[in-house]
């Protein structure tokens, strides 16, 4: 039986929370996508002395010191999913349409 875990992968300040399996196989997603570029929408915020990256297709977060340091993590953090995650781990996180758009609210 296949059990789904986190872990976290702490390197320096940086922490990423990603699905793994606990008998760790190959994704079948691997061979599939291997060689090819596929593109995400990241969502880069400032928080305190640093930034926080998302990922809203895979809800996948990342955070580093800089704008660049945070994008580069979050790369890195969607890369290691797709390398661990089984494909139906991955069809259930995959948000194929995701829509960032700004809304007006009346306070007052």
């Amino acid at each position: 039986m296949v059990v789904s875990a986190v872990y976290t992968i702490i390197s320096g300040r940086r922490r990423i929370n990603l699905p793994r399996r606990i008998t760790p196989k190959k994704s079948i997603w691997v061979p599939l996508i291997m060689n090819k570029k596929f593109q995400f929408t990241a969502v880069i915020e400032k928080e305190g002395d640093g930034y926080v990256s998302l990922c809203p297709e895979l809800d996948i977060a990342s955070q580093g010191e800089t704008v660049e340091e945070a994008t580069a993590n979050l790369k890195e953090a969607v890369e290691l999913f797709f390398e661990n995650a089984s494909s139906k781990e991955i069809k259930q996180r995959l948000h194929e349409e995701v829509f960032v758009t700004r809304l007006e609210v009346a306070i007052g």
